[in-house]
């Protein structure tokens, strides 16, 4: 049995959001370059240069990239062979959120009884945890800042199985579509497909994690990405909404069995600045 200490989790878990609020991974920044190569519209290549100098100086002067930085979602795969040392998993977890959000000089975006007085809770908890146990004796933290322009663009459906795949295509293209520039786009798109209506819309979240343009390794929902991604780029969106050929940088979808009866389908959006950050203790 091998044993981690909280204090170590609560520093990972601070250093990763502050580090992913002030830094692209290398996968989305050379997507958003790819983006800017192939975009057509000569005012959508001005929004994109203007994107990628943000990041520059987010990363130089350590600030946020977006104001909104987002609302604290936590992955834990813990390996059953590890024993949490000195306290509270959970407390450790939104101790790391608290301390990230502090000495980053990060947004704090969390409200209280979020359907009355909507009081701040003015450290940025409590996060949005989920935890998998897994073999071996390792523990993996991934995060994700989720903004509130995205999220809010976020759908689930219960299509009838007749629908088939064209119904998931025409679902997740018209999403996209109603949703125009509210997710700050060039969006990554989430779908998940299949299980109950909490397995799926967890599906669609998950997949915002893969290496941005990484096809899923099922042939079928790869081809099933494709699609979609082309009907979504031929939206004419663009970049932040202002027209153009790149709406969307990536489609990524998982499915799991579902129901005889059933065919859920989520949709996740995440926004030009596809925040994410990993570490393994």
């Amino acid at each position: 049995m091998r044993e981690i200490n909280v204090e170590d989790i609560t520093k990972t878990v601070a250093h990763l959001f502050e580090h992913s609020c002030h830094y692209l991974t290398d996968d989305v920044l050379a997507a958003l370059k790819q983006a800017r190569g192939k975009e057509k519209s000569p005012v959508a290549c001005g929004v994109l240069d203007r994107l990628l100098e943000n990041v520059e100086i987010a990363g130089k002067e350590q600030i946020p990239m977006c104001q909104d930085t987002g609302l604290a979602i936590v992955w834990l795969e813990i390996g059953q062979e590890v024993h949490i040392t000195g306290g509270d998993l959970y407390k450790a977890v939104n101790e790391g959120v608290r301390k990230g959000y502090d000495e980053g000089y990060l947004r704090k975006s969390v409200v209280s009884q979020p359907f009355s007085a909507r009081v701040n809770t003015k450290d940025n908890t409590p996060a949005d945890i989920w935890t998998d146990i897994v073999p071996g004796d390792k523990l993996k933290i991934i995060v994700m800042p989720k903004g509130g322009g995205s999220e809010n663009m976020s759908r689930l459906t219960v299509l009838t199985p007749a629908k088939g795949r064209q119904g998931i295509i025409d679902y997740v293209v018209n999403r996209v579509s109603e949703s125009g520039s509210n997710p700050c786009p060039p969006v990554v798109v989430g779908v998940g497909i299949g299980g109950t209506t909490e397995k799926t819309m967890m599906l669609a979240k998950k997949a915002l994690l893969r290496k941005l343009g990484q096809p899923n390794p099922d042939a079928e929902i790869a081809e099933l990405e494709r699609d979609i991604l082309r009907g979504v780029n031929n939206l004419g969106i663009g970049a932040m909404g202002y027209g153009g050929t790149i709406t969307a940088l990536a489609v990524h979808a998982e499915a799991f069995p579902c129901h005889i009866a059933s065919l859920p389908v989520a949709v996740c959006l995440m926004c030009w600045c596809d925040r994410k950050g990993e570490a393994t203790l």
